[in-house]
């Protein structure tokens, strides 16, 4: 998840969606996105239950008529918006490369993160959304967990290869676990803000991982220290 000029599904005017009304005019595809955009962007401040497909439309310039007539549902729409979402997320992890031979585990740990939290923060309201869903509708959820393992599989190789590769089980459990901790402290972050440091801030990614460094430089030092003899 490199910091560099990329292009989301979104931005690329690519919504081809599940449950969602396709249409070949451009401004027709102009008019779906816009209220996809819209309602991700209220989502930051409001709850899915907040959410109004009347001020929605109101926000957009469009009728409610046009609206149903892309989206069968309220429902359905935030399907979509899950959707677009998982797909940045896939994207993002499919241009997660190890930048050169040079860079050590810190520097690994830091580019995991701060892509993690990137993709976090653009999708904030989404996924706060997803989240409080979740507890009446637990498969809503179940893309993003698979994202988030996706993203452990896709760290691993490269976490380890900073590591050593003695002991390389152990290890991964290590990447594993250090992970968990990332995702749920960004999770926590997201659903309550809890404080002293939110989402937002930049002191949260640069913690988080020096956090996932020393959890792996734990385990690399005591995969290294002999094993003590009884006296």
């Amino acid at each position: 998840m490199q910091a560099r000029t990329r292009r989301s599904s979104e931005e690329s005017g690519d919504i081809d969606l599940p449950g969602v009304a396709p249409s070949r005019q451009k401004r027709s595809r102009e008019t779906t996105l816009a209220l996809l955009r819209a309602g991700a962007d209220m989502l930051r401040t409001r709850s899915l239950a907040e959410l109004s497909i009347e001020t929605l439309c109101t926000e957009v310039g469009v009728t409610v008529g046009a609206f149903y007539s892309r989206f069968e549902s309220k429902e359905a729409y935030f399907n979509a918006l899950m959707a677009l979402a998982a797909r940045d997320g896939e994207q993002r992890l499919g241009e997660i490369k190890r930048p050169s031979t040079e860079t050590d585990l810190g520097g690994l740990c830091q580019l995991v993160v701060s892509g993690i939290i990137a993709w976090m923060r653009h999708h904030e309201g989404v996924l706060r959304a997803a989240l409080q869903h979740d507890s009446t509708r637990p498969d809503k959820w179940t893309p993003f967990k698979a994202l988030a393992k996706a993203t452990t599989e896709r760290a691993t190789p490269l976490l380890l290869h900073a590591m050593g590769n003695a002991r390389a089980a152990a290890k991964t459990r290590a990447i594993a676990f250090g992970l968990q901790v990332v995702l749920g402290t960004l999770v926590n972050a997201l659903l309550n803000d809890p404080g002293p440091l939110s989402l937002r801030s930049k002191e949260m990614e640069t913690r988080l991982a020096s956090c996932l460094l020393l959890l792996l430089q734990a385990d690399m030092v005591s995969s290294s220290s002999p094993p003590t003899t009884a006296s």
